[in-house]
Formats: structure tokens, sequence, C-alpha cells
């Protein structure tokens, strides 16, 4: 058996990691190594003590046709990114990595072009990551520095969605 790269090993790691989400939607993962250590995993999930879209059966965004990308605030459910961030210290994610995956719960497949919405990315700016990798294929990802999102700030020409 040939063994995988480290990028995709922790992708795979991030993907096992989504099967917990309890969004109707999409089931995103996120791993955060640092010094080839996992420092913490997320997935997305409402908050602690709250119900959960699966448990009620129904996604309000859903409802109201809301694209990919916009209107978080009507969301139950903490981002599988911000979820890893809250469960690891600073110092810890300072120069750190963080992997993403993210499937479509109708398809199964995963979710073209994915990437972090505009709040997980000042969270993860903030939290010192220094690389985002994203799962596009069961092999193939892109390596985002966090530098780009801080030179390329989207929130100055009022983009929408990713």
């Amino acid at each position: 058996m040939e063994r995988k790269d480290k990028i995709n090993y922790y992708l795979d790691i991030a993907e096992q990691v989504s099967h917990q989400c309890t969004c109707l939607r999409r089931h995103y993962g996120a791993v955060i190594v640092k010094n080839d250590e996992i420092v913490a995993t997320g997935y997305v999930g409402a908050p602690r003590g709250r119900k959960n879209c699966s448990d009620m059966g129904k996604c309000i965004r859903s409802e109201l046709h809301i694209p990919r990308g916009e209107r978080y605030e009507l969301c139950r459910s903490v981002h599988a990114e911000a979820n890893a961030i809250i469960s690891a210290s600073r110092r810890d994610m300072i120069g750190s990595n963080i992997f993403l995956v993210g499937l479509d719960v109708e398809t199964g497949k995963y979710v073209e072009n994915v990437n972090s919405c505009s709040m997980c990315k000042r969270m993860i700016i903030n939290a010192g990551i220094e690389t985002v990798y994203i799962r596009d294929t069961e092999t193939a990802y892109r390596a985002i520095p966090v530098s780009e999102w801080i030179e390329n700030d989207e929130s100055l020409d009022g983009t929408l969605g990713y």
C-alpha cells in the first residue's frame, strides 16, 4: 500500500471529522496541525445545548433559498474552522496549518471552490494560522497562504459569498 503525503493524510482526518456534522446542507471538517501534531479538530454544528438542524429536520437558510457564503447570521451552526480554533490555545495555533474538507450532503461530493467564509477568515488570521489547505478532490487540494487573505481583503469591496 502506497503511503499518502502528509497533506492528504490530514485532509483525510478532516474528512472523517466532517462526518460528525449536524448541518443539513454541507458537512465540513477542520484539523489544525502544528509541528506535525494535531492541535484541534472542528466540525459544523449548533452551539452546545442548542438544537441542531438535523434534530429539527430543517435548515432556515435552505428554506429561504439563501446561497452558500451569504447570510450566516441566520445559520444555527458554528463553522468547522471556528470550532477548531476555539478548541485550541493561541500559542499552539501561531504558525500552524488548518486542513479543511467540505462535502455536499445531497451528493456526497466535495463542495466545489470551497473556501472559508469571511468570518472564519478573520478568525484564522487572528489565530496566527499560516496556511489553509482545502481539499478539491480525493487527492487534489489548494494551499492558501493566510497572508493572501490579509493582502486581498474582500471585505473592502463588499464581495458576497465565496
